[in-house]
């Protein structure tokens, strides 16, 4: 016996899925409705005399805040750079007397920012904000780049009494261990030998 031929069924069409009327009906359903369109009044918004009210959530512009003493929020742990799709953020991280941590430089560039609020969210000090400022339209790509100069505001955003020093169980200047909000005196590891 020979190789048996492979034979496939195949669905039987309704009438009127495959003919020409309902291709023709088609064509007539869609310019009935562009025709019905025609005669309406356009809608042409002003911009920017007539600037449109944005959702309450919406993200643009990048600004890094204060906390409520007004020292800057920033402590350059570099999660918001890890975090960012496009690498758009730099910086560099230092060390003052009084052992807070700071960005010595903060860079972001706006040219490849997509705006996606993944830095807002990786920020564990609340500094870096999105605002609903979204007016940032430059000719030449490079004024783009945004200093820290440019990006720090002087208020506190959208945690006005947050203090990420209050609660980091970071020695500084003004707290040591055990003392900060929420937190235990330090256990004498010597205490728990047996």
């Amino acid at each position: 016996m020979g190789p048996r031929k492979k034979t496939t069924a195949h669905k039987p069409l309704k009438p009127d899925e495959n003919s020409a009327w309902s291709a023709l009906k088609a064509l007539v359903d869609g310019f009935a409705t562009t025709a019905r369109h025609l005669g309406r009044k356009p809608i042409t918004e002003s911009y920017p005399e007539v600037k449109r009210q944005l959702p309450d959530r919406s993200r643009a512009r990048i600004v890094l805040t204060r906390d409520p003493d007004g020292r800057e929020r920033c402590v350059a742990c570099y999660l918001c750079s890890a975090v960012c799709p496009v690498s758009c953020i730099s910086m560099q991280s230092a060390e003052q007397p009084d052992g807070r941590r700071y960005a010595r430089w903060f860079r972001i560039n706006f040219g490849r920012c997509i705006y996606c609020g993944l830095c807002e969210e990786a920020c564990p000090t609340s500094a870096i904000q999105l605002t609903p400022d979204f007016e940032n339209v430059q000719r030449d790509i490079l004024t783009l780049v945004f200093e820290k100069k440019d990006l720090l505001v002087d208020g506190c955003g959208k945690d006005p009494s947050y203090n990420f020093y209050d609660y980091a169980g970071v020695t500084t200047d003004q707290r040591g261990k055990g003392e900060h909000a929420s937190e235990a005196p330090p256990v004498n590891v010597k205490s728990n030998l047996p």
